[in-house]
This record gives C-alpha cells, structure tokens and sequence, in this order.
C-alpha cells in the first residue's frame, strides 16, 4: 500500500457518475489528508440521480456536486500540474489527461471502471449497477491507499 498523495483529481467522461463517486467516497475515506477533486472530458451532464443515491447508501453527500470539465478547470485557473496524481476511470479521461500534463510530472493512472449507465431497465435493476461501480471504486481506493479513517474518528465507509 502506498502513501495518499496530497492531492488526486479523479476523471471520466462527464464528472457526472464515476469521478464525483471516487471523489465523495475518498473524502469520506481519507477526510482532509489529501485534496480531492474530480473532472470530466465534457461537462454536458448533471450529477446523476443514481449515483447521488448509491453514495447515500454509505453517508456520501455527491448531491452539490457540480460538474466540470477539463477545460473549464484550466479556464478557471486551475493548473493540472498542480495534481500529485490523476486517476483516469474512462479511457476518453486517460487520452486528456495524459494530454494535458505530457509537460509535466505528474503521475496519471487509469483505473478500469464500468459505467453504469444505461445498464438495466428497472430502478432496482440499474441500481444493482451503480452500486457495483460504487464498490469496484472503493475497493480499489482501499486496495491502493488503505481504508483510512475519517476526521470525526467515526468508521470508514463500508
């Protein structure tokens, strides 16, 4: 197990599923040992629905979540060299990011993480995959970086 960077930006296709789950479940994980922020190729999507309702499962608050693109954030001032890491979860984010920081050092990963949307006709059904996505993303954030412990010393997001 590795040490947590400082800082990760966690990225996919629209910041609407995937990386603002990575980004609400590592901030329940680790709490403000790192900053946590997370970016999308696009940003054509709101939050979604199904997302916001499999982190609140576990106490993950994904409900203000804005999205945002690559773009925007450099428009916005952000430096995406700034980033100890970037974990790509689609492979359209790990193309951009790799792009974005081929000047710099910063270290981009890419982790294989299925997108559940349109998976499943009913709620129930489509749930059923959102919370695979949720639970394939926390065990690779533990699997990498340890379970953590939040600042209010209550338990880790199981």
């Amino acid at each position: 197990m590795e040490k947590l960077p400082q800082s990760i930006l966690f990225c996919c296709d629209h910041n609407s599923v995937r990386s603002p789950m990575a980004e609400g479940i590592a901030k329940s994980l680790y709490g403000t040992d790192t900053y946590l922020q997370s970016a999308g190729v696009k940003n054509d999507l709101e939050i979604d629905g199904f997302a916001v309702h499999v982190c609140m499962e576990w106490g993950v608050e994904i409900c203000r979540h804005r999205s945002r693109s690559f773009d925007e954030m450099v428009e916005w001032g952000d430096d995406l060299s700034s980033f100890d890491m970037i974990v790509a979860l689609s492979p359209a984010s790990l193309r951009m990011a790799q792009e974005l920081t081929r000047n710099s050092h910063v270290a981009v990963e890419y982790w294989p993480i299925m997108d559940p949307t349109g998976l499943g006709d009913a709620r129930e059904e489509r749930l059923v995959h959102y919370r695979q996505t949720r639970d394939q993303i926390r065990d690779r954030l533990i699997d990498r970086w340890g379970p953590g412990a939040r600042e209010d010393g209550g338990d880790t997001v199981s």
